[in-house]
């Protein structure tokens, strides 16, 4: 029987196991021009017995931001910077995909240079709120994409994966769900388009299929992974029927090679069964466990072929060295949600690990904290 705790080989590089650690945006790129730092250096390198870390999502371009003092990847201090983060993992034995995340109609202007508003499929406004340096603040009505700026954006996904191999990065992951750009266009309710970009299921999976190949003609397929969330409201996404949208946007990415499709889960677990079904390669699992943080029985999934690899979020964050706890059957430290987003060393880079401390607090009572996986 496989177990979660088995080595893997993904897209050619050897994985010490099966657990992930998932992508959690932290809002701490303070360096400049939102360059990465020292201490996310740190942080990374201190999570590297994963089998696979995957980092908080980073925009491909300036107009692709959508939270305060989240890390680009589109300028030369941006892949300079990184490469501190990539050296610092790859010193501890890790192996780390880049998240590349555009949100689209998620954001704000005063979060964007030079007089830049958020972009969409379509001009349809997000329902709720954004955190800014200034507070929340409602959304705005996006700008609708021109065909040409389509275009742009599926070469700036491109060269931003290329900038992530430059830096040192084992891969990247493409971020296809919870309500941002790849997702906006995937969306009924979010793609009102006539063209070839949208309407029927063929085209609102387009941009999906087409930032995909681009980026994997950039750095090989096997470099490339994909996260999807169907059926996830997150950021006012409405999906009735997703089925039939993400089996067809995943047949028509069979023929990449693809590293991985890392699913998000909702609570249906008939549809992610499908997608395992319909996807020929490796399938990584982040479980619907809402409203706990998903624990140790998630491990059960790569037993029971659910899925090939199983996703951690909140439950990482706060255990820098969970491989070795979840073998363990624990303990866990507790994860601080007033430090998720933002703000110095504290709630990120000094959670104790095993060795630290012979006696830690547990996960008992600790509910609502999912929401940390970007």
């Amino acid at each position: 029987m496989t177990t979660a705790f088995d080595p893997i080989v993904l897209g050619g590089k050897p994985l010490t196991s099966r657990i992930v650690m998932a992508p959690m945006t932290r809002s701490r790129a303070f360096g400049p021009g939102t360059e990465p730092t020292e201490l996310m250096a740190t942080y990374y390198a201190q999570r590297a017995s994963a089998g696979l870390i995957v980092t908080e999502g980073i925009q491909p371009s300036p107009v692709g931001q959508g939270y305060p003092d989240t890390p680009g990847l589109h300028t030369p201090g941006q892949v300079a910077a990184w490469r501190t983060v990539t050296e610092a993992v790859d010193r501890e034995g890790g192996v780390i995909f880049a998240q590349l995340m555009h949100t689209g109609r998620i954001g704000h202007p005063s979060l964007l240079p030079d007089g830049l508003v958020p972009v969409a499929p379509s001009a349809v406004t997000a329902k709720g709120r954004v955190f800014t340096h200034q507070g929340p603040k409602d959304f705005v009505t996006p700008r609708e994409l021109s065909e040409e700026e389509i275009r742009q954006t599926i070469a700036d996904y491109a060269a931003a994966a290329q900038g992530a191999i430059e830096a040192g990065f084992d891969g990247v992951e493409i971020h296809g769900g919870n309500g941002y750009l790849v997702h906006q266009f995937l969306a009924p309710n979010t793609n009102l388009r006539t063209d070839a970009w949208g309407g029927d299921t063929e085209g609102r999976v387009r941009f999906a299929v087409e930032v995909t190949a681009a980026v994997a003609e950039a750095i090989g397929g096997h470099r490339v992974g994909l996260r999807i969330s169907p059926g996830n409201p997150y950021n006012d996404i409405a999906e009735d029927q997703p089925a039939e949208v993400y089996e067809a946007l995943l047949e028509r990415l069979a023929g990449l090679d693809l590293a991985y499709v890392h699913v998000l889960e909702g609570p249906v677990r008939d549809l992610t069964a499908r997608l395992r079904k319909a996807w020929p390669g490796t399938f990584v699992l982040n479980p619907f466990t809402y409203p706990a943080v998903t624990g140790p029985e998630a491990l059960k999934l790569v037993e029971d072929g659910s899925a090939d690899m199983v996703a951690y979020g909140a439950l990482f964050l706060a255990n820098p060295d969970l491989p070795t706890r979840l073998a363990a059957g624990g303990p866990f430290n507790t994860p601080d949600v007033a430090t998720f987003y933002g703000g110095d060393h504290r709630g990120y880079t000094d959670y104790p690990t095993l060795t630290d401390y012979p006696t830690l607090t547990t996960l008992s009572g600790v509910t609502g904290v999912t929401g940390v996986t970007a």
